[in-house]
């Protein structure tokens, strides 16, 4: 039989509280401690993508370049060198121009960035609100 304190509660009880607070506490910092193992063997992952990503888009680039260059040495056979590259010069004038028009067009699409439709909305709701 337990023994019973002045408190009327039994000894066994609080010592049985106690290792569960106990355990409790263990089982929290070991889910914290997994929780960060955990992260950091991601962030690693991420890191490591990110790294191949940067090398691969490296690569892309020189592959554009070397595929300029070859445009220009192509159009060379048939005209001079100085008109082969203008040629691919212009070409990739015409494109910048595009890309810079589409930029401007998203640009001004987007701003200001103000959440014009979650502002109405809000609206609306006060309204209705109001009403009630």
């Amino acid at each position: 039989m337990m023994e019973r304190n002045g408190n009327g509660m039994q000894s066994g009880s609080r010592e049985a509280a106690r290792q569960l607070v106990n355990h409790a506490r263990t089982l929290v910092q070991l889910e914290l401690e997994l929780a960060k193992l955990e992260v950091q063997r991601k962030a690693k992952a991420v890191a490591g993508g990110a790294g191949a990503g940067a090398v691969a888009a490296y690569l892309a680039g020189l592959m554009v370049l070397f595929l300029l260059a070859a445009a220009a040495a192509g159009i060379a056979t048939q005209l001079p060198v100085w008109a082969s590259l203008l040629i691919v010069a212009g070409g990739l004038a015409l494109l910048a121009l595009v890309a810079a028009l589409v930029a401007i067009r998203l640009l001004k699409k987007g701003a200001p960035p103000v959440p014009d439709q979650a502002i109405e909305e809000a609206r609306r709701t006060k309204e209705a609100v109001q009403r009630v």
